[in-house]
């Protein structure tokens, strides 16, 4: 378990939207089908994806995910960092790909 203020400084993330730092985090999912992450990802956990956009927050706030990680660089649209802060969901990024991204995630949290 670590918090997403920890996650975001150990593994050197860019923060995008950190309105809970202390958020703790104890598992991550990986996808860019936003009705697969409904039916699949866990509640505390980081979801890793390319999605950058306003509805990958709702899903997220939704399940009870604490933070994204958009991958390859992607940049979010400035409606998605408003609905980040509004939602407490953190929003973070990487120029790693999503399969970098989630050995070095679950690395961090010992579950590797």
């Amino acid at each position: 378990m670590m918090n997403v203020k920890e996650l975001s400084t150990k593994l050197e993330y860019t923060v995008f939207a950190l309105p809970d730092p202390v958020a703790q985090v104890t598992d991550g999912y990986t996808s860019d089908l936003l009705s697969d992450v409904m039916g699949n990802a866990a509640e505390d956990s980081v979801l890793i994806t390319i999605q950058a956009h306003r509805n990958t927050i709702a899903v997220a706030s939704l399940i009870g995910i604490k933070a994204i990680v958009l991958c390859n660089g992607r940049m979010p649209s400035p409606d998605m960092v408003v609905a980040a802060e509004q939602e407490t969901v953190a929003l973070l990024g990487t120029a790693e790909n999503q399969f970098t991204t989630s050995h070095r995630i679950a690395a961090a949290l010992g579950i590797s």
